[in-house]
């Protein structure tokens, strides 16, 4: 390996990429390059943001290998029998579960309202009352927030469990990934406080303590690592089925595609960068690239700054050159 390139590498993470905290590069499962930055270390933990509903896409997938849930053809509502509906409002009671892991249901707003989710004593419930409306079912509408968390209510009612100790049995501990806490936060200044704080981790819970499907997750690069090294060897773990190869070909698939983020194609909660690549994205460059052809897991740690620089083109352009041969 070139370690002149690899130098190389370093200086243009600080320059051009100074919000990263750790990345890891394994090839054949073997692990290439390991470094981290501003101040962080192996086990200081980062707020993945987005991240985690590729990860809640693995949980929904096992709930679905384990016979929790029938088939992502399952009405939402299905889920929420109490929930009621008025008559005129048929939409809603056509939206499927495989319609929130595409970012197709439709949604009452043009904008999706942040601070009425973030600020919400139960986001579930307002998610319900803003799904459906004058929309399409089937075209991509990304909810970034409120949407994606109706599939935390939908596993949790669908295991009769918290969404944590269902992830812990099931994903974190085989993988042995340490997210063992609930982390409350319970006004705005605590919320920004716990974003970019190298100390925290554990994953967020809403007011009715159900854990975030959206946002909300803390991995250090190591966990990251190893589930995209999960994903690309077809779900198997140290000769254990994790989640089936069949759910893994299914959720990196494309249903959707969002035109206006660089025409993008998405799977289930996975964001399809091309033939051989697909990626878990998260805001502030948090990243896990899995490379089918060429065998390549990468996993991006970053601390949350706006617009950060695109990571992909820091893969495809800096990163993979230098571990191909």
């Amino acid at each position: 390996m070139n370690q002149e390139k690899i130098e190389k590498l370093g200086k243009i993470i600080n320059n051009d990429y100074s919000n990263i905290a750790g990345i890891i590069v394994q090839k054949n499962g073997i692990r290439l390059y390991e470094n981290y930055f501003n101040g962080y270390l192996p086990d200081n933990a980062v707020h993945v943001f987005s991240v985690t509903k590729s990860v809640f896409s693995t949980l929904i997938g096992i709930a679905i290998d384990k016979g929790y849930i029938k088939n992502i053809d399952q009405k939402v509502l299905d889920f929420f029998p109490a929930y009621t509906v008025k008559a005129s409002e048929k939409t809603i009671q056509g939206v499927t579960i495989k319609n929130l892991l595409t970012m197709t249901a439709p949604y009452k707003y043009k904008t999706e309202p942040y601070e009425k989710f973030f600020t919400s004593k139960n986001p579930i419930q307002d998610a319900l009352d803003l799904l459906g409306g004058d929309g399409t079912i089937g075209e991509f509408n990304y909810s970034a927030i409120g949407g994606t968390h109706i599939l935390s209510g939908i596993l949790a009612r669908a295991t009769n469990q918290p969404v944590l100790d269902f992830a812990a049995k099931n994903l974190f501990s085989p993988l042995e990934i340490n997210v063992t806490r609930n982390v409350v936060l319970r006004n705005k200044e605590e919320h920004i406080t716990v974003m970019n704080d190298k100390n925290t981790n554990g994953w967020v819970v809403d007011p009715q303590g159900i854990n975030t499907s959206s946002w909300g997750l803390f991995l250090v690069p190591g966990d990251m690592i190893k589930l995209g090294q999960l994903y690309l060897d077809g779900g198997m773990w140290n000769g254990e089925q994790i989640v089936s190869a069949e759910w893994i070909t299914e959720s990196t698939n494309e249903y959707s595609r969002c035109v206006q983020w660089g025409n993008l194609a998405y799977g289930y909660l996975w964001w399809l960068i091309d033939g051989d690549s697909y990626a878990a994205l998260g805001d502030g460059g948090n990243v896990i690239y899995v490379n089918i052809r060429k065998k390549i897991v990468i996993s991006i740690a970053s601390l949350f700054v706006p617009n950060a620089k695109d990571r992909i083109e820091l893969i495809k352009k800096y990163i993979e050159p230098v571990f191909m041969n």
